[in-house]
């Protein structure tokens, strides 16, 4: 038997599928655990010894759902209850 392209024609067992956490073809079938964030467990796997795996999947690379309208609110010093004024047209002069 060699070690060569004889030998990878018989990989077709799939150890590990896509996560449904993270996405990744990182979920092991038989462990029932991904390596990738470490689904089911509640805490997100991550460490700092690999900073580029951080970086793709830190704050701000979603979708940013919540944050996108703070950061909005912030520019406005977080106001609530009051209505914005009535804005005038820029060339109607009555």
């Amino acid at each position: 038997m060699t070690k060569g392209t004889t030998s990878q024609g018989k990989r077709h067992n799939s150890t590990h599928v896509a996560c449904r956490r993270c996405g990744k073809i990182s979920y092991h079938v038989q462990h029932k655990k991904c390596a990738s964030c470490a689904f089911p467990a509640p805490k997100m796997r991550r460490f700092n010894w690999s900073e580029k795996a951080l970086r793709r999947r830190t704050q701000g690379t979603g979708r940013l759902r919540h944050l996108r309208k703070v950061e909005r609110r912030f520019k406005n010093g977080f106001r609530e209850g009051t209505t914005p004024k009535p804005r005038v047209r820029g060339g109607e002069d009555k």
